[in-house]
């Protein structure tokens, strides 16, 4: 299931450049305390993975930058999905219900909530990523130190590693290995590369549009989890172009 958020506040909303941390903190506390500690500490497990099952958009409305910080002018919008029914259901319930919210220390309250059809997936589809889609590996250097490397849309092992994942994803949340023929991803134009810091870490996805070929079912896994890695720090969302 996927919502979109229609947030205002009292005024301007003051948030710092990097945010993701804030958004999640912010969903993670509005879905019931049972399901939060289920999903921050342990979430559903493949092999050495673990994976929340939830993904975020970027902020959508207008914005200025200055001095490290972004301000928001009301009304923003804010896309979550999860292939999860419970989690988006407590979390539509509560933000409906409370009119005292607070993100990063910013009062707001959620005016709507726009309940998304389920699009229609066929075997080839576009996308459009709505927040940077994330695809590394650990590496060791030379002195046996590990490194991170993030791979480009133009490097092979970018769409390889994003099918390796999202078949992880898929057994870790139905038990059941899926089959499926590799998914195969086609870069649409230029893509545009994004760095983002999430609490001490620095992280580097791509933004753009996409032609994903592959299985209905993982694609449809895809678009509720999000593609790639770190979902749940708000990284893979994409929307279905039409």
């Amino acid at each position: 299931m996927r919502l979109t958020l229609e947030i205002f506040g009292e005024k301007e909303l003051i948030l710092p450049i990097n945010y993701n941390y804030y958004i999640q903190s912010f969903l993670y506390n509005n879905i019931s305390p049972e399901l939060s500690k289920f999903l921050h500490d342990k979430g559903f497990v493949f092999e050495k993975r673990t994976f929340k099952m939830f993904t975020f958009s970027r902020i959508q409305g207008k914005f200025r930058i200055n001095n490290g910080e972004i301000k928001f002018f009301p009304p923003i919008y804010l896309t979550i999905s999860s292939p999860l029914d419970r989690f988006i259901n407590e979390m539509g319930n509560s933000l409906l219900k409370d009119n005292h919210l607070e993100l990063s220390k910013n009062k707001i309250f959620v005016r709507s909530i726009k309940v998304h059809p389920e699009p229609e997936f066929k075997d080839e589809i576009k996308v459009k990523m709505l927040s940077p889609i994330v695809v590394y590996s650990t590496l060791l250097t030379g002195n046996g130190k590990k490194k991170t490397y993030y791979y480009s849309p133009y490097e092979k092992e970018f769409a390889t590693l994003i099918d390796k994942n999202l078949r992880k994803k898929y057994e870790a949340l139905y038990g059941k290995k899926p089959r499926a023929r590799e998914l195969k991803m086609k870069p649409l134009g230029k893509q545009k590369d994004r760095i983002v810091k999430y609490r001490d870490t620095i992280i580097k996805g791509w933004m753009g549009r996409f032609i994903l070929n592959g299985n209905k079912k993982l694609l449809n896994l895809a678009y509720h989890s999000g593609l790639g890695s770190k979902n749940s720090q708000g990284f893979g969302i994409f929307e279905v172009d039409r």
